[in-house]
């Protein structure tokens, strides 16, 4: 049996049917959504792209102005406290916005997007304290804006951004044999290339081998972050000189340049294994966690997503067995806040609302009984949907699922499909 377009658009390609919408009619008006709201700034991070930036900034200045303070030791814990609670409302305000973003916007398709690519290029709150503040920034500023045009401009922004490098420790990775790295005596750190080829492109199982993760880590140093104004710098004095190849393409030189890493991230965004991992992993999201291959050869990569997406969307398996994709928890949450009109003067969403707010001494902490389960955004695992009973039951299971779709979650992880 085959769905309707309309009823595929809103449910297997959306979050779902909401009370006095009308789903998408047809493909254009899907891919309408992709154009038209790639250009709106979404609800998220509070106090818009730009305000955040300078948010970061402030928060930098203060945490350096407390560790140079000559405050006893208790006094300097107090007013750390004070930051850290003051940073992780804001970022419970975050949340809860992100969360109403999806809930309230006629554009299902594009908010399923934003999910699929934020899960894809994963980032952790908790890294650190300015990471609650630099992950909506990063889904706001570098995936949204992105995902309507070519997987390279998009692995390219994904992977400069703030929050890739702090959470994957690029930041802290030097070229063993840089100026900087033979006086300070520190090294290489692997992660960046590591996940750049396991998970963002080729794909775990597709042929990499170690010393492709090595010299991927060598052409990325150089590669980090301005401290101060925690933006993306580019540093030649901690940069791996030298020629290194990847997968049998050399890079790099005597003098090392922001060119070497765009031309790996380039040539990695249109690797034949890049397009079967990506076409997959869009299958899997929105069809079926075991996706026909047939519908996987067909969704090819040619550097323009929109057409990625068009095939998808153009396949018979799109439109066949229906029910073959369980929901994820914060797919499961939207779907059903849509079903009952959350949003519409009607007070529900309320408890699930305040419930996030409640416990500020453990806002990061999970029910015990859902301590180490992957989340949605940060995790897509293919976990089993939340029981229906149980979680109207309790709003903070439900708080807790929005927190972890947001990658809040400190049992989250990046996705390994």
């Amino acid at each position: 049996m085959s769905l309707s377009f309309q009823t595929m658009a809103a449910i297997r390609f959306g979050y779902g049917f909401r009370p006095g919408e009308a789903p998408p009619q047809n493909k254009d008006q899907l891919f309408g959504q992709v154009k038209d709201a790639a250009l709106r700034a979404p609800s998220f991070p509070a106090g818009g792209i730009d305000g955040r930036h300078q948010q970061i900034v402030d928060l930098q200045e203060r945490l350096r102005e407390l560790r140079q303070s000559g405050s006893d030791d208790e006094l300097r814990r107090k007013r750390r406290k004070a930051i850290q609670k003051q940073v992780q409302q804001g970022f419970q305000r975050d949340a809860n916005a992100r969360l109403m973003q999806a809930v309230l916007s006629p554009n299902g398709f594009y908010e399923r997007l934003a999910t699929f690519w934020t899960n894809h290029f994963s980032t952790r709150a908790n890294k650190s304290l300015p990471m609650r503040m630099i992950v909506p920034l990063y889904e706001a500023e570098a995936i949204r804006p992105n995902i309507g045009g070519s997987f390279r401009d998009l692995l390219r922004v994904a992977t400069e951004h703030p929050a890739m490098l702090i959470y994957l420790d690029q930041a802290q990775s030097q070229g063993p044999e840089s100026a900087r790295g033979m006086k300070q005596k520190k090294g290489l750190n692997e992660n960046l290339g590591r996940e750049l080829l396991e998970l963002h492109t080729l794909g775990a199982g597709s042929g990499y081998t170690q010393a492709d993760v090595r010299a991927a880590a060598m052409v990325l140093t150089g590669l980090t972050i301005d401290r101060k104004e925690m933006d993306v710098a580019f540093r030649p004095g901690i940069s791996e000189p030298g020629r290194h190849t990847v997968l049998g393409v050399s890079y790099g030189g005597a003098k090392r340049s922001r060119k070497d890493y765009l031309a790996l991230l380039d040539d990695l965004a249109v690797h034949p294994k890049t397009a079967q991992h990506i076409s997959r992993k869009l299958a899997a999201h929105f069809v079926s966690d075991q996706p026909p291959q047939e519908m996987v050869t067909a969704i090819r990569m040619d550097g323009d997503l929109t057409a990625v997406y068009g095939a998808m969307l153009d396949h018979p398996a799109a439109r066949r067995d229906e029910g073959a994709k369980a929901r994820q928890p914060f797919d499961y949450v939207v779907t059903g806040l849509r079903a009952l009109n959350a949003g519409s003067g009607n007070g529900i969403a309320g408890d699930f609302m305040k419930a996030d707010q409640e416990d500020d001494d453990d806002v990061m902490a999970p029910p015990k009984d859902m301590a180490g389960q992957d989340n949605a955004m940060g995790g897509d695992t293919g976990a089993m949907a939340p029981d229906p009973v149980n979680e109207v039951r309790c709003p903070r299971r439900y708080a807790y699922c929005l927190r972890s779709c947001l990658c809040l979650s400190p049992a989250s992880s990046p996705p390994r499909h």
